[in-house]
């Protein structure tokens, strides 16, 4: 990290105000290239910027922040210009003549910050995620995940393993002495508290499910009203509509926030095991992969003769003999009858199947780790050498490390952070 880097951090141009970040050891000297001379620092200072040739670029506020108490970690500064393409364009140019500076790859700014110990790995996750949010819940929980709260709940469970370690240490250390005996209880009382909160955490929904959103299928057979009734709650004409049998032959996904929670609705072909061409049976085996794959299921076909669990949809209240004996729901797509409360429904049901914005929900690495710190400390109780137990302690606080990122491969890190956008 001997380079310094710069970006437009804000939104693409055109916009009212460019903000083009810069971290580095070379801040400086760009700051004084481009504005003169080092402002006070943390306080925004009005400057002409001029380029290596003493052109005037732009006039705006100039932020210099020193090392290490800024985002990065470094000396970082940020231009806040006007948001033209050309203003902006001509900034980036000028800085990409001064020596020892470069244009900063996706993700590189927050990178730099794991890398500084200004955040964890959890934190940049969690960031990665705020980036990524399209509904309230998931803002909710990426806030809560990038602002430390799953951090600082590892910091406890680490804190925890330590004391218990401490323990096991006494005995090994004194095991001669006449005051101390074996392991207390208390040590047997708290581990097991550890490892049942560890389990329920397991056990709950992960953000995966938060950050890709409840999956509906709607599922039944050719004419049963399910592009209808999807066509009915996302309000457009996503899916064709027809008497035909076959009409929907493929899978149709449409991502929707409702009441702040993320869906995926999911349009498939009608069922049937007769009548079917070619094409349409390529379509029949998909919806059946769809079925398999969904939270939720709405069943617009007979009654009973749905997937397990799935839910009973009488699909058109406004026709006579469409009724189902005693369906979960009853809706018209064409007058839109029943349509809002099986809409609250949904929501009542995904909320209950995602993770809460303020409890400490794991993604598949997070989960493999603290998988990891839990299968490390299950059976501590069937062994009495208190060396195999403070091995087995070890190795859990090896896991919790890799949960924060302690110890994390290159390739991975990789990946995190370049599905970051250029600037953050």
């Amino acid at each position: 990290m001997t380079d310094t880097i710069f970006a437009l951090s804000s939104g693409a141009p055109p916009a009212a105000i460019g903000v083009v970040r810069i971290s580095g050891p070379g801040v400086r000297q760009a700051i004084e290239q481009l504005a003169g001379s080092i402002p006070e620092p943390r306080r925004a200072s009005l400057r002409t910027l001029n380029d290596s040739e003493g052109r005037e670029l732009d006039r705006g506020l100039l932020l210099w922040f020193p090392g290490p108490r800024t985002a990065t970690g470094e000396d970082l500064a940020e231009f806040h210009c006007h948001g033209g393409r050309a203003v902006v364009s001509a900034i980036e140019n000028a800085l990409a003549t001064i020596e020892g500076l470069r244009r900063a790859e996706p993700g590189e700014f927050t990178r730099r910050a794991f890398a500084n110990g200004v955040i964890d790995l959890a934190e940049a996750e969690g960031l990665g995620d705020l980036l990524a949010a399209e509904t309230e819940l998931q803002r909710r929980a990426a806030q809560a995940a990038a602002g430390g709260a799953l951090s600082r709940r590892i910091e406890g469970w680490r804190g925890r393993l330590l004391n218990l370690s401490a323990l096991v240490e006494a005995v090994l250390d004194f095991d001669d002495e006449d005051d101390v005996g074996g392991l207390p209880e208390m040590f047997h009382v708290e581990l097991s508290a550890l490892a049942e909160e560890w389990r329920e955490v397991l056990e709950a929904p992960r953000s995966e499910r938060l950050r890709d959103g409840v999956r509906v299928v709607f599922a039944g057979p050719p004419n049963s009203g399910k592009s209808s009734l999807f066509n009915a709650i996302l309000d457009e004409g996503a899916a064709i509509v027809s008497e035909e049998a076959g009409t929907t032959r493929d899978v149709i996904e449409r991502p929707v926030g409702i009441s702040g929670v993320p869906f995926v609705l999911v349009d498939t072909a009608g069922l049937r095991e007769d009548g079917a061409g070619e094409i349409e049976k390529i379509g029949i085996g998909k919806a059946r992969g769809e079925i398999e794959k969904a939270d939720i299921v709405l069943w617009l076909g007979l009654e009973g003769q749905g997937p397990a669990g799935s839910w009973e949809i009488a699909s058109r209240c406004d026709l006579e003999g469409q009724g189902k004996s005693s369906p979960d729901h009853v809706v018209s797509a064409v007058t839109g009858a029943g349509v809002a409360e099986l809409t609250g429904a949904l929501v009542t049901e995904a909320r209950s199947l995602l993770p809460k914005p303020d409890a400490a929900a794991l993604n598949r690495r997070q989960h493999a780790a603290l998988e990891e710190a839990h299968s490390a400390v299950s059976g501590i109780e069937e062994h009495s050498d208190p060396l195999l137990i403070g091995e087995r302690l070890r190795l859990a606080r090896v896991a919790l490390d890799r949960l924060q990122g302690r110890h994390s491969t290159e390739d991975m890190l990789d990946a995190l952070f370049g599905r970051f956008c250029i600037g953050k």
